[in-house]
């Protein structure tokens, strides 16, 4: 799909791009330590390492926002056509299931059967959203991913999990996989996304892992899957619908072109999303981090700035890049720093947007732990699931 072939904009997104391979894993304590890190290594170019709004000068008006932090790009070319706050570490609630497919999905054969047991469903957090899987069950594989993407359950995750050789083994590969993907912001403490101290990613962190998962067929035939049949035990079955409302329109309109991809809320973390839509022959992402308030505001910030973007592409330059993967580069390629005079380098103009944005936010405790099983699990769905009328879960 169309980005910008230009020499001019090819030497460009060079220039940005920002190769952090050498460096250490760090583990981050909290959203503000991880903040200064991200801040000092600006993947994707110096500008997106700075405060306030990023966004080329003569570019369209952005719209009003008030999340804490979000980023618009090109799924093709890589371009970041505007961000604010890109690098800010904060928890990521079920949208950092989509870093968890990325590393898991492609293992399993999607008509692979698993016959889930007690200790599968083991250890998921009191207060998860929920799908319904039920020990003593047989489930395939694409249906146990159908939980993942439309329900955005924590019992089909730890189901995966457990057969991806368990939760502690399911961690260590996320993280690797986040250091490949230069992820450098996200620190993985659980693969459900669940408000854990000290679990964060970031709205640019979020983006490279929609792009990477785009790539696979069935991670981009899930995330866009509205509905599906799922089993309840012996032969019945129940439907489930897709908690992503830009897709289902459900509270929101739906937006023309959406090909998917996660949305994620807890009480503590408030509401994330990222969104990929596709018009005229260009593909747009966008992550949108916890508006102040609202439980649509996410869904109508994203549409906005999806919105903005098809407006803006091809008429604003960019102000950073999506990297490539270490894994997907060339050996022996050296990443540069931006030099000065570059795009992004320092005094590049900033154009003013109307959008108000506030930086206090505090981090939310940890969740109390509940070892669930079997029928305890089926109990707790039904009392947490999101009923009709749009009330919350406390994650999705």
């Amino acid at each position: 799909m169309p980005g910008s072939s230009s020499s001019h904009h090819v030497s460009r997104r060079a220039a940005l791009a920002l190769g952090l391979g050498a460096a250490a894993s760090v583990a981050l304590p909290g959203p503000r330590a991880a903040a200064a890190v991200s801040a000092a290594s600006a993947v994707g170019g110096e500008r997106l390492g700075r405060s306030g709004v990023q966004v080329a000068s003569g570019a369209p008006r952005l719209p009003k926002l008030a999340a804490k932090a979000w980023l618009v790009a090109d799924h093709d070319s890589g371009d970041v056509l505007a961000s604010y706050a890109a690098h800010r570490a904060l928890p990521p609630a079920s949208t950092l299931k989509m870093l968890f497919a990325d590393t898991v999905l492609p293992k399993f054969g999607r008509a692979s059967v698993h016959k889930v047991t007690a200790a599968d469903l083991a250890g998921i957090p009191y207060g998860s959203s929920l799908v319904g899987v039920q020990a003593g069950t047989s489930y395939t594989v694409e249906q146990l991913w159908q939980g993942v993407f439309l329900r955005s359950g924590n019992d089909a995750v730890h189901v995966l999990a457990s057969m991806n050789g368990g939760v502690g083994e399911t961690v260590r590969q996320m993280q690797a996989r986040a250091k490949d993907l230069q992820a450098n912001d996200t620190h993985v403490v659980s693969p459900d996304g669940f408000d854990h101290k000290g679990q964060v990613s970031s709205a640019y962190d979020l983006t490279l892992f929609a792009r990477a998962g785009l790539k696979n067929d069935d991670f981009r035939g899930y995330c866009a899957t509205k509905t599906a049949d799922f089993p309840a035990g012996g032969k019945k079955t129940f439907q489930i619908q897709n908690t992503d409302r830009l897709l289902t329109g459900q509270g929101v309109a739906a937006y023309r072109g959406l090909i998917g991809v996660k949305n994620g809320y807890t009480s503590h973390a408030g509401n994330t999303f990222t969104g990929a839509a596709t018009r005229g022959g260009r593909t747009l992402l966008v992550t949108v981090m916890h508006p102040a308030s609202g439980y649509e505001a996410v869904y109508r910030e994203t549409a906005a700035l999806l919105d903005w973007g098809f407006a803006a592409a091809g008429r604003a330059d960019p102000v950073g890049t999506l990297v490539t993967p270490l894994s997907e580069q060339p050996k022996g390629a050296a990443a540069a720093k931006p030099r000065a005079g570059a795009a992004g380098a320092a005094g590049a103009p900033v154009a003013a947007a109307a959008t108000s944005h506030t930086d206090d936010w505090a981090f939310g405790g940890s969740a109390a732990v509940a070892v669930l099983a079997g029928g305890g699990l089926l109990a707790l769905r039904r009392r947490e699931r999101e009923r009709p009328g749009g009330r919350r879960r406390r994650q999705g």
